[in-house]
């Protein structure tokens, strides 16, 4: 309207009024910030487009002036909304929390306020319901949609025993869940608490962008003296000025590292804010820990290698009948093994601490135990080594005849082979890190293709290997989920904890895997060097674009109102170029095939 009006009026003081009072309305925003930084003594990209502003009104530019006043409030309202845009796809889970919660108590389902509910509370989550706390399920059967937290594209089956997450949508069956967390110390909670801390703290790589900014403001307006100096030219000097734009810098760099922090908490990571951030994006080296990182840190069976003439049946269920009374982690994986073979309990039963176990089952004597506890009690038996084992070897015995060895092992995670591979697809060198015995750690090794294992090494050892790695000059991620692990993840450049490891781990982290699926930290890696990439893009356009700019405005080909247009397009381009970060990408080819695939796996 404005604009429209000083064409009506034409020049002269008339002119001059309207387009003053236009600058002090509409362009008081840009002017506060230019007045804040006098005093403060920092030359900003407001102060200097005030100074342009004003002499431009000097020459009598009225129709510049208020198409640069009209730009920029136009690319500060958009800058608003793309960072609105980025909180709010954070704060929209907030929704996700049911204000009135079911529990159960004194035999009876009651509705309470959610605040009500206590840590040990069960409550109950009909079909269609949110989770409101993260819990243990302990009773009903039901699948639960976890992709706002977790990431994972199917719905994940509920048992009871199962873990469960606020904000997650209960599908099929009625679920009842102990409380364990609520409101902010859930996962959930995390998620916008880690949102909250990415936008208090400033990365180093922020700091870099405000300092790149008052440098460009500074060459800005040397530019413009020369051009004074050397041309005579007031509209050329003015529209040096103008031309110039670092707010593409100072606004996207936030707005990317905020989109990348929204981004992670969606692919099931959350990250302690822009310096975890920034830090992974720049990873040139991972650390990982072996036992609840790599692998699910409990014995499984992994091999069964019965006698000859025995069959792998009739040795599982001689060793799950002789060791069922046993409370031992190796019995539980030979019962879980065994599960839907017909074993009974066994009619005398010896537990020899260290040995193995010695039980009569219809009269018959059953040993399942170690080569020296067989040994000893006169079992014929291979010579050692006859079969390679990187695991716990149980021999088992019966009326004095061998009738096989269970090889017991903490079983790898089945993404683990796919996420060591994508990590050096990315160049990231990876190192294994464990207090397991040598045997053991290398063969894990070579099944995953980790680039090099250390093995035998105690909290210290590792604390002082991830030290020299960061001495060296590596930008070292760790990962773990143990308290053995804690000392090497403050010490590495970034700690990253397993969702599913102790709240020690967690704590000393600079991020943290929701759950256990290695890949997560794959995705979270692409993320950062994503949005690492998209900040220093921003920082090359703008000092390309600017310098260009500035140079055909100081020869004279750049009139003011064209210098206003070419300084807030590259505003706001690089402005949407760092809210790409806020889309997540559509799948597509391997990648597509990758996620259905590690859905499926998780679903079976």
């Amino acid at each position: 309207a404005a604009v429209v009006g000083l064409g009506v009026v034409g020049g002269g003081w008339v002119a001059a009024a309207l387009t003053v009072g236009v600058v002090a309305v509409g362009g008081f925003p840009i002017l506060e910030e230019a007045w804040e930084a006098v005093p403060a003594r920092r030359m900003t990209m407001e102060l200097s487009m005030t100074i342009a502003l004003l002499a431009a009104l000097a020459i009598g530019e009225f129709l510049t002036v208020l198409v640069i006043v009209a730009f920029v409030l136009f690319a500060e309202e958009l800058e608003k909304v793309t960072v609105s845009r980025g909180r709010r796809a954070i704060e929209e889970l907030l929704a996700f929390l049911p204000r009135r919660v079911f529990v159960r108590r004194d035999g009876e389902v009651r509705e309470v306020d959610a605040e009500e509910v206590r840590p040990g509370d069960v409550v109950v989550v009909k079909p269609g319901s949110r989770v409101p706390v993260d819990g243990t399920v302990v009773a009903g059967l039901s699948s639960v949609d976890q992709s706002a937290i977790t990431g994972e594209s199917l719905p994940v089956e509920k048992v009871p025993g199962a873990g469960a997450y606020a904000g997650t949508m209960n599908q099929a069956g009625s679920l009842e869940i102990r409380t364990e967390r609520l409101g902010r110390d859930t996962t959930f909670g995390q998620i916008l608490v880690a949102v909250e801390r990415a936008e208090r703290t400033r990365a180093p790589i922020q700091k870099t962008a405000d300092r790149l900014a008052g440098y460009l403001v500074y060459f800005t307006l040397a530019m413009a003296a020369i051009t004074a100096v050397v041309t005579g030219d007031a509209r050329a000097t003015i529209s040096v000025v103008i031309a110039a734009g670092a707010c593409g810098i100072a606004a996207g760099t936030p707005l990317a590292i905020l989109g990348a922090v929204g981004r992670s908490a969606r692919e099931g990571a959350i990250l302690k804010g822009g310096i975890a951030l920034e830090v992974l994006g720049r990873a040139d080296t991972v650390v990982l820990d072996k036992t609840g990182t790599l692998t699910f840190g409990r014995p499984e069976v992994v091999a069964l290698r019965p006698a000859a003439g025995m069959g792998e049946g009739e040795l599982l269920e001689a060793a799950a009948m002789a060791e069922r009374p046993s409370e031992h982690p190796v019995a539980r994986a030979i019962l879980a093994r065994a599960a839907g073979l017909p074993t009974r309990d066994p009619d005398r039963f010896e537990s020899l601490p260290g040995m193995g176990v010695r039980a009569t089952v219809d009269g018959t004597e059953i040993l399942a135990g170690s080569r020296a506890f067989l040994a000893e009690r006169g079992i014929p038996l291979p010579p050692p080594g006859a079969t390679p084992s990187t695991g716990t070897e149980v021999l088992v015995a019966r009326a004095g005849r061998l009738l096989g060895t269970i090889e017991v092992a903490d079983a790898l995670r089945p993404e683990a082979a796919e996420a060591v591979s994508a990590l050096r697809a990315m160049g990231i060198r990876t190192l294994l890190l464990t207090g397991d015995v040598k045997v053991v750690a290398e063969e894990v090794g070579v099944r995953l293709g980790v680039d090099e294992v250390e093995a035998g090494m105690l909290p210290q050892d590792k604390l002082e290997r991830v030290r020299a790695l960061v001495k060296a000059g590596r930008t070292v991620a760790m990962v773990g989920d143990g308290v053995n692990d804690a000392p090497a993840l403050v010490e590495a450049s970034v700690g990253i904890a397993m969702g599913t490891g102790t709240d020690v781990a967690r704590e000393c982290a600079g991020a943290v895997l929701i759950g256990d699926d290695l890949m997560r930290l794959v995705e979270t890696i692409r993320i950062a060097r994503r949005c690492r990439r998209i900040i220093y893009a921003n920082f090359a356009g703008t000092i390309g674009v600017d310098a260009l700019a500035m140079a055909l405005a100081a020869m004279g080909l750049l009139t003011p109102i064209f210098a206003a247009v070419v300084h807030v397009s590259s505003e706001l381009a690089f402005i949407l170029n760092s809210a790409r970060l806020l889309v997540r990408p559509r799948p597509a080819g391997e990648e597509s095939a990758r996620t259905g695939a590690a859905s499926g796996a998780r679903a079976a």
